[in-house]
């Protein structure tokens, strides 16, 4: 278990790390096809792959980062910069999706004729590279390699479109299916962007996991027997993964006379519990039933 927790822990830098060559590697065969292919539409996408290829450079420092452990500056660790790179890649790939828009829906009215044999053999080459990075990362389960995933996808789409799109220009005189079929990826990938920041912004703002439910947990704590009410409880998660409680435990009577290694023993069983529960850091204060706390009142 201890070994499947350690690899996980560096396999995601590892997967960022491959998806960003491969990107990086890409896009500058891009934009050497689209200077032969005399292809405007894969020099933009050229851009926009330069603009992921930046934040993937990004996303994997800010992984590496999020490995450090506490220190004096931040006592929970870096975990939350992975975050902070899922933010700016989120930018990256809105900015990225609204200027491949803005160069699509201009040539929907105005279509422009593009080397269908050229884009026919670059898409191929970039179906094949960016959907390896995507098979990569598809097993992440950081919101850095979400967001970063999600780059990678729209760039698997885009091509996958560019693809259709010049077969068909190859044998018919539609030139708009081009623009057409990136607006609509652009906005597939907008719509998905938005879900991610969200989830993002909800766990900077300490919500709780959307896997947890604050009341399922409370009653769960409940049914033990060493514990005859809680009060102050809180949930959160510090990345997405960690997931943090804070709780306090009033104790039963026939509990106030226990020592402190009964004490102990209860809160490692209580801790292995929430640990189940997928709650993997939790901090608890015990409580006799007498006791006046201020706590009870507000929370």
């Amino acid at each position: 278990m201890a070994h499947d927790h350690h690899h996980h822990d560096h396999s995601d830098v590892k997967n960022i790390k491959v998806a960003f060559f491969l990107n990086l590697g890409f896009t500058i065969l891009e934009i050497v096809g689209g200077f032969f292919t005399n292809s405007i539409a894969i020099l933009s996408d050229a851009v926009h792959d330069l603009g992921d290829s930046l934040s993937l450079g990004l996303a994997w420092y800010f992984q590496k980062v999020a490995k450090r452990g506490s220190s004096k500056t931040y006592s929970y660790g870096y975990k939350r910069f992975s975050l902070l790179g899922a933010i700016i890649n989120s930018i990256v790939l809105v900015v990225g999706s609204v200027f491949v828009l803005s160069e699509a829906i201009p040539r929907i009215f105005h279509p422009e004729k593009t080397s269908a044999e050229g884009m026919f053999f670059l898409a191929i080459i970039g179906v094949l590279v960016n959907g390896a990075a995507v098979f990569r990362l598809k097993k992440g389960k950081s919101l850095n390699e979400k967001v970063v995933s999600l780059h990678l996808l729209e760039d698997v789409l885009g091509w996958a479109a560019i693809l259709i799109g010049s077969i068909l220009m190859y044998f018919f005189d539609i030139p708009v299916l081009d623009p057409l079929m990136s607006v609509g990826i652009s906005i597939f990938v907008l719509v998905n962007v938005y879900k991610n920041v969200r989830q993002t912004l909800h766990i900077i703002l300490q919500g709780i996991p959307d896997e947890l439910n604050i009341t399922e947990i409370s009653d769960f704590l409940k049914k033990n027997n060493d514990i005859a009410g809680i009060h102050d409880l809180h949930i959160w998660s510090i990345d997405g993964e960690y997931n943090i409680l804070t709780v306090h435990i009033v104790l039963n009577n026939n509990n106030n006379n226990n020592s402190l290694e009964d004490i102990a023993k209860i809160k490692n069983n209580i801790r292995r519990s929430l640990l189940e529960k997928g709650i993997q850091h939790a901090t608890i204060e015990f409580e006799t039933s007498d006791e006046d706390c201020s706590l009870k009142k507000c929370c």
